[in-house]
């Protein structure tokens, strides 16, 4: 019964997360590869950051002995955990969440070198993630970065992640945002 019971779980998780992820479906999915048919997809959403208030987060969690005197905030560092949705509004329908870190890596310009994930936890997609890295100069209306990699549904996923920042309370400094998403992706 007990055994039962352990199969039906990891059966009911493989289920809700849309791709098998153990070693021996990957292997098998691999297998398959020179058949599978590359697919573009064309995606939308949104992510929001708070560095303020009872629950930031966009947490500092270093920073060098010149951040504080820099225009640029020069070397601090941090790490992000927050929702993905489908539209600009905090009660938006949640597609999963953006966790990841970044630091301040310009002299002369307020901008961070970002290396995160968008981790799927509802929809469609859900199970599945897109890894980025990039140069973000804040200031700049459109920032393209690059997807590095994906999972489940997502497996070699490439492409180019486009941010336009929608909102930003500057007088908290990094403060609030909200940022849109548009992402151009390959993967099979």
């Amino acid at each position: 019964m007990t055994i039962l019971l352990v199969s039906l779980i990891i059966f009911a998780t493989k289920l809700a997360h849309g791709t098998a992820q153990g070693p021996e479906e990957v292997k098998q999915w691999f297998a398959k590869l020179p058949t599978l048919k590359q697919k573009v997809m064309d995606l939308h959403f949104f992510f929001y950051t708070s560095t303020v208030g009872a629950n930031p987060n966009d947490v500092l969690v270093g920073q060098s002995n010149v951040t504080s005197q820099s225009p640029t905030l020069f070397g601090a560092t941090a790490v992000m955990d927050g929702p993905v949705t489908v539209g600009p509004e905090r009660n938006s329908s949640q597609l999963g969440r953006f966790q990841g870190f970044y630091a301040l890596s310009s002299l002369d310009e307020m901008s961070f070198t970002m290396l995160f994930n968008f981790v799927f936890t509802h929809g469609e997609y859900n199970g599945s993630s897109l890894s980025v890295l990039g140069y973000n100069p804040v200031q700049h209306e459109h920032r393209e970065m690059v997807i590095v990699g994906g999972s489940g549904c997502f497996r070699l996923a490439r492409g180019i992640l486009t941010i336009k920042t929608v909102w930003w309370n500057i007088t908290t400094k990094l403060g609030d945002t909200v940022i849109e998403c548009n992402v151009m992706l390959l993967h099979y």
